[in-house]
């Protein structure tokens, strides 16, 4: 069974995350505060981490600065009521893994916690599936139904990182971390343009779009029936 620790000093939204993710099956543990979840965290070290950015004492940001100066590398999930731009960034670079802006859908939170605690080996034999969409990683092929994709390094790159989290909506952010190594400004067109590339390669002859915008949020690789 994982365990999660919530960071949250509202204690009405602590105690809604706490019910929601038992009756998902997880062990949970919660702090109100920065400070007590560090104390927490380092006797008791949790599978992934909740962490709401604004916290008296010690807040989000720093909490997680302190656990990855440490060499920690559990998975960090970051909530906040802040949706501007440059406070995401600031999450992000601060180490989190991921980002969730208040009031966020209990379904996009679980999936979201689902993608972090897979596995962090990467199989690279592994074949990954999305309807009739196939993505071989050893040899680096990809198919739809019968017929082969033509992608480039980075189309490549991008759907993997798509498909390996099929039905998690992934930030801008996240994927100019993931694919470009946050090379790239968040602001740049270029992953829009990417996504261009593969919904045309994907959908020629008249295949269903896999590839969906979420707008103001990012994309996500799911059928039309998932």
């Amino acid at each position: 069974m994982s365990v999660i620790l919530i960071a949250e000093d509202d204690r009405r939204v602590r105690e809604s995350l706490d019910r929601a993710l038992r009756l998902e099956g997880y062990e949970i543990v919660t702090a109100n505060d920065g400070i007590k979840a560090l104390q927490i965290h380092s006797e008791t070290p949790a599978d992934l981490l909740i962490l709401d950015v604004s916290m008296p004492n010690a807040d989000g940001l720093t909490v997680c600065r302190k656990i990855r100066r440490s060499g920690d590398k559990t998975p960090i999930l970051m909530l906040t009521a802040r949706h501007e731009v440059p406070d995401r960034v600031a999450g992000l670079d601060s180490g989190a893994d991921d980002y969730l802006v208040k009031p966020f859908a209990l379904e996009e939170l679980l999936a979201r916690i689902r993608a972090r605690l897979r596995p962090s080996e990467v199989d690279d034999s592994e074949t990954l599936v999305v309807a009739d969409l196939s993505l071989e990683q050893l040899g680096r092929r990809a198919s739809r139904g019968n017929r082969h994709l033509d992608l480039s390094r980075t189309e490549f790159d991008l759907l993997e990182v798509l498909m390996r989290n099929a039905g998690v909506v992934l930030s801008r952010e996240v994927l100019y971390d993931r694919v470009w190594d946050g090379e790239l400004e968040y602001d740049s067109k270029t992953l829009d343009v990417y996504v261009g590339y593969l919904r045309k390669k994907t959908e020629q002859g008249g295949g269903s779009r896999l590839v969906h915008t979420v707008r103001g949020v990012g994309y996500v690789v799911r059928s039309d029936d998932s």
